[in-house]
């Protein structure tokens, strides 16, 4: 698909507000022949944009591919918009301050909708009515002006004991309200509240106290989410129509793309208050229409078709029989058509991503590395269909302890969900785990094979120590009672002229001395025998199977004239010589630890004979 790339930096890419406004500015753009990419802001797994703070984002996702920025509430830092902005790219606020951000923006006119919600309810006899919303965010900021607005239009005075601020847009904030119009003995009898959740969560808590709403207490909320109409009683709510806000961004980007000057603009789209029971009008039922009903339902098997993926996922990412992550093979358990990884080269020092993992995509080898504003790969976005609401996600994959990359891919948009709830956030933080998951689990073993070697090898020469030796010589043992046929020979090596080498040269001469008789005698003997170092200067070799009672005599032969050949250590030529003891197994005994000691009793006797006996 040609056409323009409009980016959209979001807290999360998803939702009924986020995903709502998304999908707007993406039906937009596919009916001009462009299309959209939506970015997560925040770290994978966050549960809420507004206890998360301000993201912590910088990376320029994309900027190559760009023909225009989207900066949703809570996005970004100003600076970063500052940076695109001087790179080329026009910039388009949703819900913001114009005097805060300097740009163009789009915003629902909040104001008029609350104003009209205001005067209803004063048409109900209404005069005590409080105002309850997250004041930190503008557009809420907003409402509230346009409730002191209603108010004074219709002569009253607002009142700064009815006033709360919920602390979120959640149902938790709604909650609180309601906890603290209940302490002051309910002082309002009705509220207006920032967000249609903060409103549910404030019904709930009032009526599970005795309250009738909207007897008691009217409510009015904002959003006009889908629950808003199905609650009982049903809520009343400020519609800002999200789709035509996203509808108003497209196509200010066409004025500004247009405009050399790129001279900031502002547009707004009115708000509508939508009557229910919760105000105090009467029912009026239900009218659904079939084909709404129809979508409803497509909507309920969409969402439980979203649990059993979301479930199976952490089967597969979070389980015991995990496989590699990076490969995106997961993917496949999910409705996303294609997806590519790409991981932080140099921990993101050089913003480089390496493609490390691909699905239903080609991108090349593994492993190839493109910089963070040509990600993601232009393959993906060929796959996109922005008419079937198909569009590009790109999430942070990023844990408590490491920011792993980004993982990219084309799926549909999701609208319905409450914000963060969607795929893509949970996906990355799934697949943050995992790879976490998965370093720590190679740590553990390489500690583990550390430990075992600590404790079975020779911390010098790497060659097995007492103990594995023991090990290895009762196995030779236990062949030798079961196999009548089968001899084994302990040979204990002790190194003749080692004591003067550390004299003369010191002990770090002695290390590269012992360190070298090791490497020879390893190379020297078969994969089925086994060297060992007791300590100091003494080894030990375990023939297994000798094919003759004899056969031992070559190998220290071998032995001899492997040790002789001279060394030069700091440039001093050393020789030494090796004294050999002998036992074989089945000339009297195939005890392994009387052949140990047989041999340490011939050594000595070859030694006090002689050099190199």
């Amino acid at each position: 698909m040609s056409g323009r790339t409009f980016g959209i930096l979001s807290p999360f890419v998803g939702g009924d507000y986020y995903g709502a406004i998304i999908e707007g500015i993406n039906e937009a753009a596919a009916a001009g022949g462009d299309r959209v990419m939506a970015v997560q802001t925040l770290d994978p797994g966050a549960h809420s944009a507004d206890r998360s703070g301000l993201p912590q984002f910088h990376r320029q996702i994309a900027w190559e591919r760009l023909s225009g920025l989207v900066v949703l509430p809570g996005a970004v830092a100003a600076g970063y918009a500052a940076a695109a902005h001087r790179a080329g790219l026009p910039v388009i606020f949703v819900a913001q301050d114009a005097a805060d951000t300097g740009g163009s923006v789009v915003l629902a006119d909040n104001r008029s909708g609350v104003r009209a919600a205001v005067r209803h309810l004063v048409e109900h006899g209404h005069e005590q009515i409080a105002f309850a919303g997250y004041l930190a965010h503008f557009d809420l900021r907003e409402r509230h002006e346009g409730y002191r607005e209603g108010l004074l239009a219709q002569g009253l005075t607002p009142r700064p004991d009815l006033l709360f601020d919920t602390g979120d847009n959640h149902e938790s904030g709604g909650e609180a309200v309601a906890d603290a119009l209940i302490r002051a003995g309910m002082p309002a009898t009705a509220i207006v509240l920032g967000t249609d959740r903060n409103a549910i969560g404030l019904i709930g808590r009032v009526t599970a106290a005795g309250f009738d709403v909207p007897g008691d207490l009217a409510v009015v909320g904002f959003d006009d989410i889908a629950d808003a109409a199905y609650l009982r009683p049903a809520l009343s709510s400020v519609r800002q129509p999200l789709d035509k806000v996203g509808g108003a961004v497209y196509h200010l980007f066409g004025e500004l793309l247009a405009d050399p000057e790129r001279s900031p603009r502002v547009r707004q789209v009115t708000t509508v208050f939508q009557r229910r029971n919760s105000c105090g009008c009467p029912s009026t039922g239900l009218a659904v229409s079939e084909a709404y009903t129809r979508s409803l339902f497509g909507q309920v098997q969409y969402l439980q078709s979203t649990l059993n993926i979301q479930y199976e996922l952490g089967i597969e990412l979070l389980g015991t029989q995990q496989s590699d992550a990076r490969t995106l093979d997961w993917l496949g358990l999910t409705p996303a058509l294609a997806g590519c990884l790409g991981l932080w080269k140099d921990d993101g020092e050089k913003d480089e991503l390496a493609l490390t993992g691909q699905f239903r995509i080609d991108v090349g080898a593994p492993g190839a590395v493109i910089p963070v504003s040509q990600f993601p790969p232009r393959e993906l976005f060929d796959l996109a269909d922005g008419a079937a609401a198909d569009i590009v996600f790109v999430v942070p994959i990023r844990s408590r302890s490491r920011d792993w990359g980004m993982l990219a891919a084309v799926g549909r948009i999701q609208a319905t969900t409450p914000p963060g709830r969607e795929m893509m956030n949970h996906s990355g933080a799934l697949l943050s785990q995992a790879l976490d998951y998965q370093v720590m689990m190679s740590a553990l073993r390489e500690q583990e094979e550390r430990l075992r070697t600590a404790a079975l090898r020779d911390h010098l020469t790497g060659l097995p120590n007492r103990v594995l030796l023991e090990d290895r010589l009762e196995l030779a043992e236990a062949r030798a009672a079961r196999e009548a046929g089968y001899r084994y020979a302990v040979l204990l090596l002790d190194l003749d002229g080692f004591k003067a080498v550390n004299d003369s040269l010191g002990h770090a001469a002695g290390d590269v001395l012992l360190i070298e008789v090791a490497r020879r005698l390893s190379e020297l003997l078969r994969r089925t025998d086994t060297v060992a170092r007791l300590g100091g200067d003494e080894f030990v070799v375990l023939i297994d199977g000798l094919a003759e009672p004899e056969a031992y005599l070559t190998v220290c032969e071998s032995i001899q004239a492997a040790v002789a050949v001279p060394l030069v250590i700091d440039g001093v030529p050393v020789v030494v010589g090796v004294s050999i003891g002998v036992a074989v197994s089945g000339v009297g005994s195939a005890d392994a630890d009387h052949l140990l000691r047989e041999a340490d009793a011939a050594m000595y006797r070859a030694k006090s004979a002689g050099r190199s006996r």
